[in-house]
Formats: C-alpha cells, structure tokens, sequence
C-alpha cells in the first residue's frame, strides 16, 4: 500500500519570535490604507516580524500583486495582471517618508506582458522616493526583464544605490526552480548592470535545501564573482506551500557559516548566510557607507 511522502522535519534552529507590536500593526494599516503590496507578506517572509516590529524596515512590491511567472518555490501570486498603476511611485515615497526609513528595497513581480517589463514605473519609483527623501539609500530587487538591455539600463540611469537580482538556485536546478528565467541571463544581467554603473554595488541571494550540493554552491559563488556581483545572501529554502516544491535538506546554522566564510574568501565585499536569511534580510546593514557618502555630499 502506498504511503505519503514524509516531509521533513522542521528543525528548532527555524523558530520564528512573532512580534505584533504597535511598529507592526501600524505599518500594516499604512500599506492598506495606501494601497501598496510588500514582498513581506506575500512572499511570506519568515523575518516580517523581525523587520516590520523591530527594524521598522519593508520591502516595496511594485507592478502590482500578480506575477506573470509561476516558480515552483515562490508564494506570490501568479496569472495575468491587469493594473498598472501610474500613480503607484509616488505612493511609496510618501510612505518612505512616513516611515522615515533610512534604507528602502523596491522589488516588483515579473510583469512579462509588459515591453519594457516594468523598467519605466521602477525607475520612476527609485526617482520619487530619491526626490521626497534624500538620505534614504534605495535598493532595487528587479525580474530580469526579459533580458533586454534597454529595460535595464533604463532602470540603472535612475541610480538606485544597490541593485539585486537574484540568482535563487545553482545552474542544475534552475529549470525545476524557476519559470523562464534563466542562470545564464541572471548572470549576464548582473554583469551589464555593474558594465553600465561601475560604482553601484550588485547582489544576489541563493537558496539552499532543494538539492544542490555543496561544490555546486561554491561554483555558484564563482560564477557571481567572475560577473562581479559584490553581494551576497544565502538562505533556507522553506516550503510556503504544499504545491510547491519540497525541502531536500535543512542546512545548520554551522553549515550556514561555513558558506558565509567561503563566500567571503571568494571576494564578496559583504555576505549574509543564515536560515532565516533572506535576499533584502537586514539589507540596511550593508548600506551604511553609501548613506554616509550620500549625507557627507549633502
């Protein structure tokens, strides 16, 4: 008699504290009340309680809360959007500046029915959020925009202070994990951004736990630098759903340091590993010389 698939177990070391104090429930009725869509809540972020309660930090989802793809690791909703909201840029400025936050991540869902992919609301929402608040470091989490150039550069002549696209799993695994995105044009998209900026950092995010192995992590690390991508996070891959794929394998927080120690020696000015460890986890940290620099020209 057949028998169901085991999951595997969820180790203690992925326990998340919740905490719903007033920073909590207050940024959560301003995003209602603004009509804005945070990576946080519909990519269900382990850390949203950690960055919305303690940090008092969010990632921006622009372009709408329907992603056109459908990869087989991500929670957001997928189909065919219908909005495109014109006015949107500027509502997420003025709730940067309600929230005075010192460092901002906009990321958006892939909007392949889009010619430009969504590159003109981007940028329009990096230059907003540059004009309202001056000293806010801007972080930019794109798709990669159907690999067109002019979509990209359109985005790198707003000048975000970061830009991140991220990698997500090594080359084996790609086309199991993701939905038309390729390894190869992250790559090459990471590499035309640093050719078009020099001095704007790059960064990218690798899950574990789907089944890669540890050479194919270190060759992913490789492949990042010789495209000379400066930042790295590698986190856990976690099951958001049973339709989704399945966890191979929980890494331990010792495993997690190991591959932050191999990643730094490969070059990475900055590399965040851990379980909970997400692509915009903490990403105020690693801006705090390009707010200096930005306040020091001021």
């Amino acid at each position: 008699m057949a028998t169901k698939e085991d999951h595997i177990r969820k180790p203690d070391w992925l326990k998340i504290k919740l905490n719903t104090n007033e920073n909590y429930t207050g940024l959560k009725k301003m995003m209602r009340e603004n009509n804005l869509h945070t990576v946080c809540e519909e990519a269900k972020c382990p850390n949203i309680h950690e960055c919305w309660a303690v940090r008092r930090t969010a990632t921006f989802m622009i372009l709408g809360a329907v992603c056109t793809r459908a990869c087989r690791f991500c929670a957001v909703k997928t189909g065919l959007p219908t909005e495109l909201d014109l006015q949107e840029p500027e509502r997420v400025a003025d709730s940067v500046q309600l929230m005075n936050l010192k460092h901002a991540v906009i990321t958006a869902v892939a909007r392949d029915d889009l010619k430009d992919g969504g590159a003109q609301v981007f940028a329009e929402t990096v230059r907003a959020v540059r004009r309202k608040n001056p000293f806010t470091t801007i972080e930019v989490l794109p798709s990669d925009m159907g690999g067109v150039e002019e979509n990209l550069k359109m985005l790198m002549d707003a000048r975000p202070d970061i830009l991140n696209h991220n990698i997500e799993t090594v080359r084996s695994l790609t086309k199991r994990v993701r939905a038309r995105a390729t390894y190869d044009r992250s790559l090459e998209f990471l590499r035309r951004a640093k050719e078009m900026q020099p001095d704007i950092p790059t960064k990218s995010s690798l899950m574990v736990g789907l089944g890669e192995t540890k050479e194919e992590i270190i060759e992913t690390m490789d492949d990042l630098r010789a495209n000379n991508v400066d930042i790295m996070t590698i986190g856990q891959y976690l099951q958001p759903s049973k339709k989704h794929l399945k966890v191979q394998k929980y890494y331990h927080p010792d495993e997690f340091e190991e591959l932050k120690n191999i990643a730094l020696t490969k070059g990475f000015s900055h590399v965040e590993a851990g379980p909970l460890v997400r692509s915009s986890y903490h990403a105020d940290e690693q801006v705090n010389a390009a707010s200096k620099a930005r306040q020091e020209k001021a």
